[in-house]
């Protein structure tokens, strides 16, 4: 037998409110705390994949660069040291021997 209980249904009712406006609330905070977190992030100083990578190939250049004027260095050293008798004397060596670029 099933009895007409309106205060229950009624009980019921307001719980069914109760769980709709705290999953609402909880839906609403979990977006709030996105935001924040991007706002927050957003504010500091990172760098995007695609920059990271464009000053990771410039530094590889620039250090590829380096090494090639080291050689050029060294090169031109050698052929400086291999004249020693030129400039032990004093004398310097001829800037047309010494290729610019």
């Amino acid at each position: 037998m099933q009895s007409d209980n309106r205060i229950f249904d009624d009980f019921v009712k307001v719980l069914n409110g109760a769980a709709g406006t705290m999953a609402g609330m909880g839906r609403e905070a979990g977006e709030s705390a996105r935001e924040h977190l991007k706002s927050w992030v957003g504010g500091m100083d990172f760098v995007s994949r695609a920059e990271f990578d464009a000053v990771k190939a410039m530094a590889a250049a620039a250090r590829d660069e380096n090494d090639a004027l080291k050689a050029r260095l060294d090169a031109l050293e050698a052929k400086l040291a291999g004249s020693g008798s030129a400039t032990a004397t004093g004398a310097t060596a001829p800037t047309s021997d010494i290729p610019l670029a």
